[in-house]
Order: structure tokens, then sequence, then C-alpha cells
């Protein structure tokens, strides 16, 4: 793809100048969906000076085009706090045109590009549209933390592929958290249909075969170890262990990703073992789990439903797809 802008009237290009390239510090949540990040999202924003951006790889049809609602109820194109985030990044959101933000997308954000993505300098880097790309990346950043006053943003798009597009923010300006939970679980949660409250015509969450899903939880999180390789700094953790000790967990992700108040700052936790729970408010999250809706006493353990629920069948082929990985996680350890 040439360097040329071919977007619609007289609109331009984000600017790559220097002055711009400085911004917020950025903690990506990567991994497979369905494994935990909303809710780890909403208890890292609970932090002072850290603000949940949400899946910001679905902001440009989610939000712009499709006007679905942000994590504060209302629809992304009347949320004041997008709005001010749109004005800090572009001058507004009309300024750009999101449909080449997608074709960008599709010429660079992809996991099939992710072994070219992961080359040292001079390769895929270079490119024009990669360039571009990354730069509407660091637009958003730049205006959620104007909108926000806050330093850190959570961006819990999950994509390693655009984590690596990322990656040349550089590790003063990218963290990534490596969010990983039991192949099992995450195979059974794909299997259940959920509504996706955040759309305004009735549709529900993508389902996928526990084949399938197991294919992608190996892919995933392979993908985003692999960005360790590539001088990314990388911290992975549990939601198994999150749901165990939230604080402990929290506490880790603080001092790695250098988050303000240290490492006690955060949520109001209360409650112990098997039944926390964080008192959570309202988030401008642009895309996500549906449990980014919820406000309040909000429960935080580990859901094992897949034990009865997912067919052992289903268990045993999960199992053996993921083994490896599984093993190494951690979750082959006493009783499966």
């Amino acid at each position: 793809m040439g360097a040329c802008w071919s977007g619609r009237g007289t609109r331009r290009p984000p600017s790559h100048d220097h002055h711009e390239a400085a911004g917020p510090r950025v903690v990506y949540l990567g991994g497979l969906g369905r494994s935990g990040t909303t809710l780890l999202e909403r208890l890292l924003a609970a932090r002072p000076g850290v603000c949940a951006a949400g899946e910001t790889v679905h902001l440009w049809q989610r939000g712009l085009v499709r006007n679905e609602l942000c994590g504060c109820g209302l629809p992304f194109a009347a949320c004041p706090f997008w709005h001010r985030a749109g004005e800090h990044a572009f001058g507004g959101w009309a300024k750009i045109d999101p449909g080449r933000v997608t074709r960008l997308a599709a010429s660079v954000d992809r996991s099939r590009f992710i072994p070219r993505l992961a080359a040292p300098l001079p390769g895929l880097a270079r490119r024009p549209a990669l360039a571009e790309y990354t730069s509407y990346y660091q637009r958003v950043y730049a205006g959620l933390a104007a909108a926000s006053g806050c330093e850190v943003l959570i961006d819990s798009s999950k994509h390693p592929s655009l984590a690596f597009c990322l990656r040349w923010l550089g590790p003063r300006r990218l963290r990534v958290v490596h969010v990983v939970r039991d192949s099992r679980a995450v195979a059974y949660s794909w299997t259940r249909l959920i509504r996706r409250p955040d759309a305004a015509a009735a549709s529900y969450l993508t389902r996928y075969s526990p084949a399938v899903s197991a294919g992608l939880w190996n892919g995933h999180n392979a993908a985003v170890a692999l960005l360790a390789r590539c001088g990314v700094p990388v911290l992975r953790v549990r939601y198994e262990d999150l749901a165990a000790d939230p604080a402990a967990v929290l506490a880790r992700i603080a001092g790695f990703a250098g988050l303000p108040g240290g490492a006690f700052a955060g949520p109001a936790l209360g409650g112990g073992p098997g039944r926390w729970w964080a008192e959570l408010g309202p988030a401008h999250t642009v895309s996500g789990n549906p449990m980014r809706f919820t406000t309040g006493q909000v429960p935080i353990r580990t859901d094992n439903r897949w034990r009865t629920a997912l067919p052992a069948a289903d268990r045993r082929l999960v199992t053996g797809l993921t083994l490896p990985l599984l093993a190494g996680y951690g979750y082959l350890r006493g009783a499966a």
C-alpha cells in the first residue's frame, strides 16, 4: 500500500511530527477473549491516574460507524468523554474516515502478518501503511489522556497482531499484560449464547466450537508470548490467580507497569477467598464484555461451570489440543 492519502473529501491523515510521538503510557491486555480482561481492565482503572479505554481495536466500526454504547450507557456519539477525546485527537471524529482505518487494518493488523511484524527493522515497520495505521492509535491514546487527565491508559483489545503493530511505541510507552485462563473454561465460555447489550439491534457474542476455541487459545497465547522476545515488556497473569487474590495480582501489575499510586492504590476490595468483590463505578469503555456496564459491588470469583457444563468429550479434546501451554501455565497441577 502506498503512502499517499486516499481518504474522502478534504480529510487528511494524522500527522507524524515528533511532538506527537510522545504520549501516555499504554497497558495493553493481550490474550484470547473470555479470559477475564474486561474485569481486569476495570480493576486497574479504579486506580487514580489510570483510564480504561476498552477494546480500541473496535472503536472504528462499533463506535464511529455503528454508534454502539459506551460503558457509561450512552451511545458513542452522545458520550461527552469520547467527544472530548475525539476533539483532542483529531479535531473531532468527523475529521477521520473509519473506513480508511479498517482498510489499513486489513493490510497490516492480521494474525497472519505477525511473523513479519515480529521481524526487526527495516522490515514491515517501515511500511507507510503500518506507520499511518499506528498513528491513529497514538492520536486516540493522546486524546484519551487529555480527556481523562490520566497518564496511563488500559487498552483491552487483546489482539496480538495489534500489540505487534503498537510495539513501535517503544518499551517506555507500552507494557503488555498477558492474561491467560484455563483453556477448558475459555472453550466453555465460547459455546455460550451471550447477548450483546451495547448494540442497537439484538445480537450476540461470537460463538466457537471447543476445537476452534482451542486453536485460537494456542495461537493467541503463543503470539503474545512472542512479543517478549521482540523486546516488549510482557507480564503473564492467570485469571484464576486474579480471582483468588485480586490485591496481590493488581500489585504485581502495578509494579510491572509503573502505575501511579504505588502497589496499594486501587479499587475498594472486600470479602475474602472465594467471595471477593470490588466497588466499581462506570467507565467509558468503547467495547468489551457485557460486564463493562455493571457498577457497584462487582463479584470477583472463578467461574468453574466448565467442569460440569462442558461435555467430557469436549474437555478431553480441548485438554489434548492445548496440552503443552496448559501444562506450562500450571493448569495440570493437581486435579484438572
